[in-house]
């Protein structure tokens, strides 16, 4: 789904590193900011991301964002909590690990 979204296999490789990579537009790295702010427990976004965010995107335009966000976040503790596991889908793709 990514690489048919534009999605290259220089940003995937870059992802846990995206602030100091050339991969990412600005744009895209303030959505990444955001992913992770909202990602963490107890989620917070400060004020600078917050205007940042604004100063990049129209409201309707940060409102499907942290929706995006926000439901990706609900499926990922859903499919934890009732030990829903991977299909095999995208078994043998390059799935970038998280940084430890």
């Amino acid at each position: 789904m990514g690489r048919k979204a534009g999605i290259t296999e220089e940003q995937l490789r870059d992802l846990a590193c995206f602030e100091g990579s050339a991969a990412f537009r600005s744009g895209e790295k303030l959505a990444l900011k955001l992913t992770v702010a909202l990602t963490r427990t107890p989620a917070s976004v400060d004020d600078q991301l917050f205007a940042d965010l604004r100063a990049e995107f129209t409201e309707p335009q940060l409102v499907e964002l942290t929706t995006a966000i926000a439901w990706e976040n609900y499926r990922a503790r859903f499919n934890r909590t009732f030990g829903v596991l991977a299909e095999g889908f995208s078994a043998g793709a390059f799935c970038p690990l998280p940084e430890a």
